[in-house]
């Protein structure tokens, strides 16, 4: 049973990092991706019909890329838990007392007296070991752990909504004023995904807001120099 809150009414944010990371990171890719593709094709050819195939290429190609990615990735991050969560269980089953004693070391090196530190060992020892070394010796916790499938499915949902803002901007714009609708489209909406990142983390909304929109409009202009330059789709 989970403790008690101190503040409930000001609640931690640590448990949101696995999805949050995964979200902001889709949709971040989704709006830089498909509206600096978008960019360089317009800036190459003028032709909305192309600009629109390779803006709905790129959003489907990226947002099966994105969920594949963070699955791969995060499963792998998983499968090196389960690892140490195994080596863990041997060793304290082969030698129960080494391992109380590497407890005891830990709680000694964060500032306990070594009566305390032996203590603690001792009755968490006693309580569940594996749990006590799970958490306090490889850092590992619930909140924290590697969730491949809500990973996948934040990263792939998050990408094709985002991606989606530049694609609109594109199709509903003149063919004249593509490169300046989408842009303008595009930084506003990583504005947005910046604040709103910074509130569901609670972190400083302003830094968050400033790389994301900043990265983005670096992407962007590199993008759109390379399609002027050599007039062809990038």
């Amino acid at each position: 049973m989970a403790a008690d809150s101190a503040h409930p009414d000001d609640p931690h944010y640590v448990h949101r990092t696995g999805w949050l990371r995964a979200a902001v990171l889709g949709a971040n890719d989704g709006i830089i991706s498909v509206a600096s593709l978008i960019i360089g094709v317009a800036a190459a050819t003028p032709e909305p019909e192309a600009v629109m195939i390779a803006g709905i290429a790129a959003l489907m190609a990226g947002a099966m890329s994105m969920a594949a990615g963070e699955y791969i990735s995060v499963s792998s991050q998983a499968d090196s838990e389960r690892a140490d969560i195994r080596r863990e269980r041997e060793a304290l089953t082969e030698t129960p007392a080494a391992e109380e004693a590497e407890l005891a070391g830990i709680y000694r090196a964060r500032g306990l007296s070594a009566e305390t530190a032996a203590a603690v060992a001792r009755e968490l020892t006693a309580l569940d070991p594996l749990a006590a070394h799970v958490r306090d010796e490889l850092g590992l916790s619930e909140h924290l752990a590697a969730r491949p499938l809500q990973a996948a499915l934040a990263s792939g949902v998050t990408f094709s909504a985002a991606a989606a803002v530049p694609l609109v901007a594109a199709w509903l714009a003149p063919a004249a004023a593509i490169i300046v609708t989408v842009v303008a489209v595009s930084i506003l909406a990583l504005a947005i995904l910046g604040a709103l990142g910074a509130k569901a983390g609670a972190a400083p909304m302003v830094p968050a807001v400033a790389r994301v929109v900043g990265w983005g409009v670096f992407a962007m202009a590199v993008t759109a120099a390379v399609g002027r330059l050599f007039g062809v789709s990038v």
